[in-house]
C-alpha cells in the first residue's frame, strides 16, 4: 500500500528569524519550504506543488497578497494564507477577494492558533482534492454511461435484427435443404448476444462490487477457465503452468473476470494460418504478489493499437470480423485497478500476443 504524500507548506517572509521558527514548529508534522524573497518563492514553486502557501503581508518588493494572486494561475488546488501585522480590514478584504485567501492570521501568531489554522487548510485541501477526484470519476462514468447506452443498443440490436431476417428467409423458402445454414446463422447470431450480455453482467458486477479478500488456488481457478471457455474452439491446445509456493489471498471474482476474457480473446483471435492453435497461461505465486502470463500465437495487434486496447469499445482493424464486443478488456483493466494490479502488454502482428500481469497479495493487507 503507497504512503500518503507528506503536506508541502510554503512559507514567505522577509524576517529570517519568522522563517526558522515557523520550519522549527512544523517541520516534523510538514515538509516545510521556507523563502526570503517572492522570486525565491517563485522559483520554488517552478519545482515543486504547494498544498499550502503562506504570505507575510509587508515584503520589500510586493505584498503578501499580490504575491499569493500570482500563485493562483500555476497552483489553483493550493490553499493559501496571509499573515499580517496590519489590523486593517481593508486588507482582509483584498485577500480574500484578490488573492483567494483561505485564512488571515496576524502577527505575533499564537502557536497554537497558527497550528489550528494550518490544521483546517490541510483537511480544505484534502477535502477539494476528494471532491475533484470524485468529480473526474464522475465526468468519466457519464462518459462511459453514454458509450454504454450507445453500444448496447447498436450491439444488441444488430444480432437481433439478422435472426429476424434469417427466420423471414426460412419462412418463404421453399428449399429445406438450407434449413441447416440458416440454424447455424441463427445460432452465431444468439452466441454473440450471449457474449455480449455476459460481458454486461461482468461490468456491472466489477462497477458495483468491493474488493473481496479470499483464498486463491490458481490452478483450480485457471482449469475452470479453460473448462468452461474450450468448447469455443476445439482446436487449440492449452498449456497451463502453476508455480504457487504458499497462500495467495486476493478477489477471485475479479481474477476470474480478468483470467476469463483474456483466455476468450487468446481463444477468439486465433491466426487462422498458424499451423498449431495454442494457448499458454503460466502462474507464479510468492509471498508479496503473483505474477500471471495469458499468451496466445493468434493475429497479434498492432503497435499503434496497443495504448487503446483497453478502452471502452475499442476494436483494432483485424478484429472486426471477430464476434467482440470492445468491452472485455475494459474489464480487464477496471477490474486490476481496482485489485492493485498492473498489466503489460507483448504483441507481435500475426505471431500472437502475451498479457503480463502483476497481482498484489493481499494476505497481510
Amino acid at each position: 500500500m503507497s504512503t500518503p504524500e507528506r503536506i508541502k507548506i510554503l512559507y514567505v517572509d522577509d524576517e529570517t528569524n519568522n522563517l526558522i521558527s515557523f520550519r522549527s514548529y512544523f517541520r516534523k508534522e510538514y515538509e516545510v519550504y521556507t523563502a526570503l524573497s517572492v522570486s525565491e518563492a517563485l522559483e520554488l514553486l517552478e519545482n515543486n506543488h504547494m498544498h499550502i502557501i503562506i504570505a507575510d503581508q509587508r515584503m520589500p518588493a510586493i505584498t503578501g497578497v499580490e504575491f499569493l494572486e500570482q500563485t493562483i494561475a500555476r497552483h489553483p488546488d493550493s490553499i493559501r494564507m496571509l499573515i499580517t501585522g496590519q489590523a486593517d480590514i481593508n486588507v482582509v478584504i483584498q485577500a480574500i477577494n484578490q488573492g483567494q485567501i483561505t485564512k488571515f492570521m496576524q502577527k505575533p501568531w499564537d502557536w497554537e492558533k497558527l497550528s489550528l489554522a494550518i490544521d483546517n487548510c490541510v483537511l480544505l485541501y484534502k477535502s477539494r482534492a476528494e471532491l475533484k477526484q470524485k468529480n473526474e470519476e464522475l465526468r468519466k462514468a457519464n462518459d462511459e454511461l453514454n458509450k454504454f447506452v450507445y453500444s448496447v443498443s447498436h450491439d444488441l440490436r444488430s444480432p437481433l435484427m439478422s435472426i429476424l431476417g434469417i427466420v423471414h428467409l426460412a419462412k418463404i423458402n421453399e428449399d429445406k435443404t438450407v434449413e441447416h445454414t440458416y440454424f447455424n446463422m441463427i445460432e452465431s447470431c444468439v452466441v454473440k448476444l450471449d457474449t455480449f450480455i455476459k460481458n454486461i453482467i461482468d461490468y456491472y458486477k466489477n462497477s458495483r462490487a468491493d474488493e473481496i479478500k479470499e483464498l486463491v488456488d490458481f490452478r483450480a481457478l485457471a482449469e475452470s477457465v479453460i473448462e468452461a471457455l474450450k468448447n469455443q474452439d476445439t482446436s487449440i491446445d492449452f498449456e497451463l503452468e502453476i508455480d504457487q509456493s504458499g497462500e495467495f489471498f486476493g478477489d477471485l471474482l475479479r481474477l476470474r473476470m480478468i483470467l476469463n476474457n483474456l483466455v476468450s480473446n487468446a481463444i477468439k483471435y486465433q491466426n487462422p494460418k498458424a499451423e498449431r492453435h495454442l494457448v499458454r497461461i503460466h502462474v507464479g505465486s510468492r509471498d508479496d504478489s503473483a505474477l500471471i502470463s495469458v499468451e496466445d500465437n493468434g493475429i497479434g495487434i498492432q503497435e499503434k493499437n496497443i495504448e487503446n486496447i483497453f478502452k471502452l469499445f475499442f476494436r483494432t482493424e483485424n478484429s472486426q470480423d471477430k464476434d467482440g464486443t470492445g468491452i472485455g478488456l475494459y474489464i480487464v483493466k477496471e477490474s486490476l485497478e481496482k485489485i492493485g494490479g498492473k498489466i503489460n502488454v507483448i504483441s507481435t502482428p500475426m505471431a500472437g500476443t502475451t498479457f503480463e500481469l502483476t497481482i498484489p497479495n493481499r494476505r497481510s493487507a
